[in-house]
C-alpha cells in the first residue's frame, strides 16, 4: 500500500531542528534497562547508553520486567481504569504506603493528605492552589474577627463603657515596611472607615510565593511562574501570581525578602474603657516551593543550614513549605525523600516522575494534616488523575522500592557513589575543562567552563548561543553512543540520572567517553 509523500514534521518542528542540528534526533525502537535500542541506515540495531532517565523518571529503568509483567496482568483482568466519583481502594492504599514511608523517614507520625495528578506540574500546581485556598481561608478568618471586634467596640462605646482614643481626623498614613498606621480619631465611625481602608489593601493583596534562584517546577501557567529562568516566566508574566525568588544557600537575603513582603492588618481592641488599633500579622505569604536538590537548575543541592533556616522562617509567618520532590525523590538519591537527609520538612510534598515505573503518567501532592481543607477536594478534579492502572503500578513501585529492607535505595546510593567518583576523576584531570561534579546518588551533574570565548569556532558559537551543552551531548551520543542532555536552566551542566541497573562496565564507558570529549575541548578540535 502506498502511503504517500513523507509528510513534513508538524510535532514541534522546531525542538526538532536543534535536536537535528546537534545530532540528537535519533528514534528508538525498542527499550529495557538502561539501554535504547536505534537502526541504522542499513538496517542494523545499535545499541545507546541512556544516561538522561526520561529525565529522572527511569529509577527502575526502560520496561522493567517486574512492572510490566504486573501491568500486563492488570489490563488482561480488565481492571477499571477510569471510575471517576466513586471508592477508589487502591488509590488509598497508595496514600498510606507513602505516608508508611514518609513517617519512616521523617521520624513523624502526622498523616499527609493525597490529591493525585497525571504530571509533576499538575501536582505543583494542586499544591500551590491548595495552599492558597488556606490562605484565603485564614485571611477570611481573621477578617470575621475583625468585623467581630468591631462590632464589640461599637456596642461598647454605644453603652458608654469604652471611648475612642483621643485624637484627630482619622488619617491614614504610611508606617513601617508592610503596614498602614491610622492617626487617632474621636469619632468611633470615623475610625471605622479609616481602619477598613488600610486594611483593604492587605484584604485584596495578590498572594506571596516563595523560591530559590535555579529552581525549576514546571511549565504550566501557575507552575511557570515558581521556575526561575526568565526565559520560560517572561512570556506569560501577567497570567499568574510572581514569585519572589532568593539566592540558594544565603539566608540572610530570605530574611530581607520576609521583611519587605510582610503585611499588617489593623483590628480594634477594648482596653480599660479606651478603643485602640492593634496590627495583627497578614498572611500574605502563600508558599515556599524548593526542591533539595536542583534538577534543571544545573544539580544543586540545599544546604542543612539552608533548610534549617527556610523552615524557622517559615513557622515564624506562618508560610507553608512545599518540597518539590519530582525529579530527586522516588529513591534516586538512596532514601525515598532526597529531603530528609537534609533534615528538611514539608507541609506539602510532591512526587511524580518514577513514581510510574516508566509506564505510568502520575504523580501526587501530599498535604500535612494541620493545613489541610477538606474543601479543596470540591473545586480541584482530574479526569484521568487518580485512575486505577497508574495508581496500582505505583503501589507496585512502592513494593519493589522497599523489598529486601529497602535493597533498591542502598543500591542507588552505590551505584551513584561510584558514578560520582568517576566524573570527579574526571573533573581532576580537566580542571581548564570541567567546573564542577554535583549530585548525591543517582542525580549528578558535570558543569563545563564557558566556551564563549573559544578559540574554535565550533565551540564557540553554540556557547553564545546557549546550545553547547546540547554539542557535547551531540558528541556523546554519535560518538560513543550514550544519551544525556544539559539541564533546562544552567544548559552548560550535563545531566546524569540512570536507573538502578546502572553497572561497572556503563560507569568505565561514561568515564572514558568523558575524558575523549574534554580532550576535544581541551585541543579547541
Amino acid at each position: 500500500m502506498n502511503s504517500g509523500p513523507i509528510q513534513p514534521e508538524l510535532a514541534e518542528p522546531y525542538l526538532l531542528s536543534v535536536l537535528s542540528s546537534a545530532g540528537l534526533d535519533i528514534e528508538y525502537s525498542r527499550a529495557e534497562g538502561n539501554t535504547l535500542y536505534s537502526v541504522d541506515e542499513d538496517g542494523r540495531e545499535f545499541s545507546v547508553l541512556d544516561l538522561a532517565g526520561g529525565y529522572g523518571s527511569l529509577l527502575l529503568g526502560h520496561n522493567n520486567p517486574e512492572i510490566t509483567a504486573y501491568a500486563t496482568s492488570l489490563l488482561e483482568a480488565r481492571t477499571p481504569v477510569l471510575t471517576q466519583f466513586s471508592r477508589h481502594s487502591p488509590a488509598n492504599e497508595l496514600a498510606a504506603e507513602l505516608n508508611r514511608i514518609i513517617h519512616r523517614e521523617l521520624g513523624t507520625d502526622e498523616a499527609y493528605y493525597a490529591i493525585f495528578a497525571n504530571t509533576g506540574a499538575e501536582a505543583v500546581e494542586a499544591a500551590v492552589k491548595h495552599a492558597e485556598m488556606d490562605r484565603v481561608m485564614r485571611l477570611g478568618a481573621i477578617g470575621e474577627e475583625i468585623a467581630a471586634h468591631i462590632e464589640q467596640a461599637r456596642a461598647a462605646v454605644s453603652g458608654g463603657s469604652a471611648v475612642v482614643a483621643a485624637g484627630v481626623d482619622g488619617s491614614v498614613g504610611t508606617g513601617s515596611a508592610g503596614r498602614t498606621d491610622i492617626a487617632d480619631v474621636a469619632d468611633f465611625d470615623e475610625l471605622v472607615a479609616a481602619l477598613t481602608r488600610a486594611n483593604a489593601e492587605q484584604f485584596s493583596r495578590p498572594p506571596v510565593l516563595l523560591a530559590p534562584e535555579g529552581s525549576f517546577h514546571g511549565k504550566l501557567v501557575g507552575s511557570v511562574q515558581l521556575t526561575h529562568n526568565e526565559g520560560y516566566r517572561a512570556p506569560f508574566r501577567a497570567l499568574a501570581a510572581q514569585a519572589r525568588f532568593v539566592p540558594l544557600d544565603q539566608p540572610e537575603t530570605l530574611r530581607k525578602t520576609v521583611d519587605e513582603e510582610r503585611g499588617i492588618l489593623l483590628d480594634l481592641v477594648v482596653e480599660n474603657g479606651v478603643v485602640r488599633t492593634v496590627e495583627r500579622p497578614a498572611p500574605v505569604f502563600c508558599a515556599f516551593v524548593l526542591e533539595p536538590i536542583q534538577g534543571e537548575g544545573g544539580i544543586r543541592e540545599v544546604s542543612r543550614a539552608y533548610a534549617e533556616e527556610i523552615q524557622r522562617i517559615c513557622a515564624e509567618i506562618d508560610c507553608p513549605v512545599i518540597v518539590d520532590e519530582i525529579q530527586s525523590g522516588m529513591g534516586r538519591t538512596g532514601s525515598f525523600l532526597a529531603g530528609s537527609q537534609i533534615g528538611l520538612r514539608g507541609d506539602y510534598y510532591v512526587l511524580a516522575k518514577s513514581m510510574g515505573g516508566g509506564l505510568a503518567k502520575t504523580s501526587v501532592m501530599l498535604v500535612r494534616e494541620a493545613r489541610y481543607r477538606r474543601e479543596f477536594e470540591m473545586v480541584h478534579s482530574s479526569t484521568f488523575a487518580k485512575d486505577g492502572f497508574s495508581t496500582l503500578i505505583a503501589l507496585k513501585v512502592l513494593e519493589l522500592l522497599e523489598a529486601d529492607g529497602g535493597r533498591l535505595y542502598r543500591r542507588a546510593a552505590e551505584v551513584g557513589g561510584r558514578l560520582l567518583a568517576a566524573l570527579e576523576s574526571v573533573r581532576a584531570d580537566f580542571p581548564d575543562v570541567v567546573n564542577d561534579v554535583r549530585g548525591r546518588g543517582l542525580i549528578a551533574g558535570l558543569e563545563f567552563r564557558d566556551q564563549g570565548d573559544a578559540a574554535s569556532e565550533a565551540l564557540r558559537e553554540p556557547a553564545r548561543a546557549g546550545l553547547f551543552g546540547y554539542v557535547l551531548a551531540g558528541w556523546l551520543l554519535q560518538d560513543h553512543r550514550i544519551r544525556t542532555f544539559p539541564t533546562a536552566s544552567a544548559v552548560n551542566t550535563l545531566r546524569f540520572e540512570p536507573s538502578v541497573q546502572l553497572t561497572d562496565a556503563d560507569i568505565d564507558h561514561v568515564e572514558g567517553a568523558l575524558r575523549e570529549v574534554c580532550t576535544r575541548i581541551r585541543r579547541q578540535a
